[in-house]
């Protein structure tokens, strides 16, 4: 009679055990039928639930159906080699939609069992995308100094002629030289919003409260453009100041707050303002081997629409727009100040609407006791 053979979270080696345990990464133990036998620390984190609702539960019963993750822990069952893939998207209602590097291994010491290891991509991506917006924002700084000479000078001798042509024109003529100068203004209008990118003046900065700039924003926007929209605030009261320039922070948040009022397609349209300290976010910076820590987290969350998913990766480079009429320079310019403030901005889709995400760094003079750290992130 052959001998049972043991469950590996019954008979693991404490060692193994305390290993798991302490892995940065969501570690889960899976049998045969696809049953959670084991959840590290992690992966408890990961899926916002503790072990007790995990263990036991199938896993397409805790990620969406039709995953490829579970695609893959067939292939590893069936063939019993380990299997490789990054960039996987899973999606669950209790986390919404993550991108995740994936690692599948079958256990030789337990038949039937394998392991499944995520890693989040999240903030490696952040770091690379906002290296692109900077690259796109220095693009369009080229592209606005050759505008502003090159394109500005012939509209104002453009516009020169049409209004000499308007003063001996008949009707007809005055109404065509009319539209040839509304045009003209429309085109150096354009011009001169993209002449801000060209602006390479070191910003001014100072200590600077973000939960003020945060106000001010909320009352611009609920006696204007949000006045039927609910803006709800949640506030990390004891955050340090941010070190930048308070009026360009407001410009930032303004247009964040603005593009989320105008994305609310309900009745019930909400916008959170959150603030909280993320101690483990540091950047490294090209040409510098020090690495930049961006404690200060800022986020503007709607329940509207979202952003389509083929725009999420582009939604900051210049000229991309979710609007018929929009520019594509709003965002673009967004992500301009943000890093010459030294910081990133990242966009992600929700179950219900967008949350776009400031990470700044803080005034150097004053990190309040209560929350100093010493921790890392990614570099």
């Amino acid at each position: 009679m052959s001998q049972a053979v043991k469950s590996p979270s019954s008979s693991m080696p404490p060692e193994a055990a305390v290993i798991l345990k302490a892995m940065p990464h969501p570690v889960i133990l899976i049998d045969s039928n696809q049953h959670i036998e084991y959840v590290n620390d992690s992966a408890q984190e990961f899926f916002a639930s503790s072990s007790a609702l995990l263990e036991g539960h199938r896993l397409d019963e805790i990620i969406a159906f039709g995953s490829p993750v579970l695609s893959l822990i067939e292939q590893v069952l069936d063939r019993g080699v380990s299997v490789n893939e990054y960039g996987v998207e899973i999606s669950s209602p209790r986390f919404g939609e993550r991108q995740v590097d994936i690692q599948v291994s079958p256990m030789v010491e337990y038949p039937g069992h394998c392991l499944l290891l995520l890693q989040v991509r999240t903030m490696a991506q952040k770091m690379d995308r906002q290296l692109t917006h900077r690259g796109a924002a220095r693009s369009v700084t080229g592209m606005a100094a050759i505008l502003a000479h090159e394109i500005k000078n012939p509209l104002s001798g453009i516009r020169g002629a049409a209004q000499l042509l308007e003063i001996s024109g008949t009707a007809d003529d005055k109404a065509l030289t009319r539209l040839i100068c509304d045009e003209t203004d429309r085109i150096c209008k354009l011009v001169d919003r993209m002449e801000v990118f060209s602006d390479e003046r070191p910003v001014p900065r100072e200590p600077v409260n973000i939960h003020l700039v945060l106000g001010h924003v909320k009352q611009l926007a609920q006696t204007g453009f949000a006045s039927n929209v609910k803006i709800a605030e949640e506030y990390d009261p004891s955050l340090p100041p941010v070190l930048g320039d308070k009026d360009q922070l407001i410009q930032v948040f303004l247009n964040l707050v603005k593009n989320a009022a105008e994305a609310i397609d309900r009745a019930d349209g909400e916008i959170t303002l959150t603030t909280a300290y993320r101690p483990g976010v540091r950047l490294s910076m090209p040409g510098s081997r020090d690495r930049v820590s961006l404690p200060l987290e800022i986020c503007v969350i709607d329940n509207g629409s979202g952003v389509p998913d083929d725009l999420v990766e582009h939604l900051f480079d210049p000229f991309v727009t979710t609007k018929s009429s929009g520019t594509g320079l709003g965002l673009a310019l967004v992500a301009k100040i943000v890093g010459d403030h030294g910081g990133i901005i990242e966009c992600e889709n929700q179950p219900h609407g967008a949350l776009f995400r400031v990470l700044m760094p803080m005034h150097s003079g004053g990190v309040p006791a209560a929350i100093e750290h010493d921790e890392e992130g990614m570099p």
